[in-house]
């Protein structure tokens, strides 16, 4: 059995990775510590496990083996480096931190201490996913020219997204780096690293941190990859939009399917099946520590996308474009 240290409540997504822990036949709660004890401790009670208010005490403690981080983003470099050094193997929400530098310390104390990481890109294993990314590799499309994803909710202007979602210093921005995250890591996956990045940020509901954005990434082989994201929206469905020099492919629009219509595959829009998912990204990770696997191609677009999320973000700070060979790593 893999004994799981919970730790924060801080994300939305929290309460979905304990249903995890708790759902899975080979892990289960060891312990809570929480940057707000009073929310640490009410978590512990709801789950019947201590909760610890010193976090070296939780990740010292010899009883547990792994640790689900849901901190603060901010929080992530400091809490993630501590529990690697403590021996801890660690599945955490994305982002894994806000620069490339943070994930870099992280990843590197990741591979001294031997530990498992894995990261929380759940879209990436969604069953359209694998389906729109067999079609691009049989060269159905041809040469990809654009990929388009869209995500967006209206989490700001219903008012159910929590307060702390906004603050720019605990999550590092706004609907880019929380809900876009999603669009990127697609876009990622499907054309690879960009050159530059180009991003526009909106203000709808005047918080602190964007509420509407888009991101342009730009290849040196003509491509361009578009990354839309909200929370200011209603009825934006999610939405994937590739084109090649031979095809295109369009998935939610609106409807959960995909579709193709190709020079290859004669005249028309024909629907391409949609098989079962890939298992979650908490399943892959327990397999890796029980395996002594890695999670290889997870990691590497985690730390892919933080260097687009810092270079959007550099890139409506300074109003221009950010080579990703300018950041610091």
């Amino acid at each position: 059995m893999i004994r799981i240290g919970m730790i924060s409540y801080w994300h939305v997504h929290a309460e979905d990775y304990t249903r995890q822990v708790i759902g899975h036949p080979d892990t289960e709660i060891a312990a809570i510590w929480d940057e707000l004890p009073a929310r640490g401790q009410e978590k512990a009670g709801k789950y019947g496990v201590p909760f610890i208010a010193d976090l070296d005490e939780l990740l010292g403690r010899a009883d547990i083996d792994a640790v689900v981080v849901d901190a603060p983003t901010n929080l992530h470099r400091d809490v993630m480096v501590r529990a690697a050094r403590a021996g801890k193997h660690i599945f955490t929400e994305k982002v894994i931190a806000p620069t490339l530098s943070e994930v870099n310390e992280i990843v590197e104390e990741v591979r001294k201490a031997g530990v498992k990481l894995t990261v929380s890109l759940p879209r990436l294993y969604d069953a359209y996913t694998p389906a729109i990314r067999k079609v691009v590799q049989e060269g159905t499309l041809g040469k990809l020219t654009l990929a388009r994803v869209r995500l967006s909710h209206n989490g700001a202007t219903a008012g159910w997204l929590p307060e702390h979602f906004f603050s720019k210093e605990q999550c590092g921005g706004g609907a880019l780096i929380d809900l876009g995250c999603h669009p990127m890591y697609l876009v990622r996956s499907l054309l690879g690293l960009p050159d530059s990045v180009s991003a526009v940020f909106g203000y709808v509901t005047g918080k602190d941190v964007e509420d509407n954005a888009t991101a342009v990434l730009s290849y040196g082989n003509g491509a361009i990859g578009i990354v839309e994201a909200g929370f200011v929206n209603s009825h934006s469905p999610f939405s994937i939009e590739l084109h090649g020099t031979e095809g295109t492919l369009l998935y939610g629009f609106p409807e959960e399917k995909i579709v193709v219509r190709s020079n290859k595959l004669g005249d028309g829009w024909q629907e391409v099946p949609i098989a079962d998912r890939l298992p979650w990204a908490y399943e892959q990770w327990v397999v890796h520590i029980q395996e002594g696997t890695e999670a290889a191609e997870n990691v590497e677009i985690a730390v892919d996308l933080t260097k687009l999320m810092e270079a959007s973000n550099r890139s409506v700070a300074e109003g221009r474009p950010i080579r990703l060979e300018e950041l610091a790593k």
